[in-house]
């Protein structure tokens, strides 16, 4: 690739952003393009400034962190998402990757491993720091391919019986969005029908709590 790698940080504490910004700035490869606080504001810079790796906070007050990667991912699939994170639980980890982030790494890891993990994302490797490798046990590798975040919200839909046009209104995503990920979910739970999925649902608890009967 010519020229540096451009860098997107995403964090709701200035303090945190500004310390990795200045971490980053020091190396002649990365340009950072920009420090934002929020999902919202993430999507937002995604789109109009075109980065190589975003680095991902999770949890942040308007549009979180998970949801604001599959937004991104979903319009430029070539961007890179690292999660940044205080949290080292395998759920969390888990979680991320299923929603399309290529690397996890703690906040508290040494400031060099953050360049480490974007050179490693760069040349297509997966990264997880240390702390987050160690939480993820074997399985978590060899496991079946698992729905990502934004296939489970479709199936919840699909399941209450919804057509692909409602839930492309509801999510606001187009229809052809939604028919590809109903294809990817019925090829990944090999399920063929309407039907299935909402038996699969019900039998896997994804309608508990939606406060709706089938």
């Amino acid at each position: 690739m010519s020229g540096p790698t451009r860098v997107l940080i995403v964090d709701d504490h200035p303090m945190v952003a500004e310390g990795i910004q200045s971490i980053l700035e020091s190396y002649s490869d990365i340009e950072v393009i920009g420090a934002v606080s929020g999902g919202r504001e993430a999507i937002a810079q995604a789109e109009a400034c075109a980065p190589d790796v975003i680095l991902m906070d999770l949890n942040m007050p308007d549009v979180g962190g998970l949801s604001a990667t599959e937004i991104i991912l979903e319009r430029r699939p070539e961007t890179r998402v690292l999660i940044l994170s205080m949290h080292d639980s395998p759920e969390y980890i888990s979680t991320a990757l299923s929603h399309g982030a290529v690397g996890y790494v703690l906040k508290d890891v040494q400031p060099e491993e953050i360049k480490t993990a974007i050179d490693a994302v760069m040349r297509g490797t997966q990264y997880l720091c240390t702390g987050a490798a160690g939480s993820l046990s074997p399985q978590s590798h060899t496991s079946r391919e698992a729905l990502t975040g934004r296939e489970q919200t479709i199936l919840l839909e699909l399941a209450q019986g919804k057509s692909n046009k409602e839930v492309a209104l509801t999510l606001d995503i187009s229809v052809r969005t939604v028919e590809t990920h109903r294809k990817n979910i019925k090829r990944k739970l090999g399920i063929s029908s309407t039907a299935g999925l909402t038996r699969y649902a019900l039998e896997h608890g994804v309608l508990q709590g939606t406060g709706r009967g089938i």
